[in-house]
């Protein structure tokens, strides 16, 4: 188990930081953005998302104990590896068209992509499927606060 959640946890490390190499974000653009009064806990947004992060990583391990170097579990690792991409794209969509609401929308496909992972990983492994819970519930969050941030902060021209 350690060894699969080791290699799970290296591969994912080095997916988000090669996109992030590849696709830079410009957070000065993003910080001046106007945020809702009542987003009071974005200073605990980080630690939620490394949660879930966490949470993904232990959930592919658990799915790879249970059905270990199937065709099936290949299928969904790679599954893992698009919610993951969907995610991680977020916020270069959102910076780098300077578009909050591009932003929203890249939030809900992941969600989507989460929707539809979560029950094909259920069939193999419920712990597997209940570690991607978090993600579930947090990821409409995530994006109803981009959603009123596109609001309050209209593209520009």
């Amino acid at each position: 188990m350690i060894i699969a959640w080791l290699a799970i946890a290296v591969i994912s490390f080095v997916l988000g930081f090669a996109l992030n190499q590849l696709f830079p974000a410009d957070y000065k653009w993003f910080m001046r953005l106007r945020r809702p009064r009542w987003l009071t806990f974005e200073g605990a947004i980080p630690f939620i998302w490394i949660s879930i992060f966490i949470c993904g990583i232990t959930s592919a391990a658990f799915l790879w104990e249970a059905q270990p170097n199937t065709v099936n579990t290949w299928l969904l690792m790679a599954g893992y590896a698009i919610v993951e991409i969907a995610i991680l794209s977020y916020t270069p969509v959102l910076t780098r068209l300077r578009n909050v609401r591009a932003g929203a929308i890249a939030g809900a496909i992941g969600f989507i992509l989460g929707l539809i992972l979560t029950p094909l990983v259920w069939q193999f492994s419920s712990l597997a499927g209940w570690l991607l819970v978090p993600y579930l519930l947090w990821s409409p969050v995530g994006t109803y606060v981009t959603w009123v941030m596109a609001r309050l902060n209209p593209p520009e021209v």
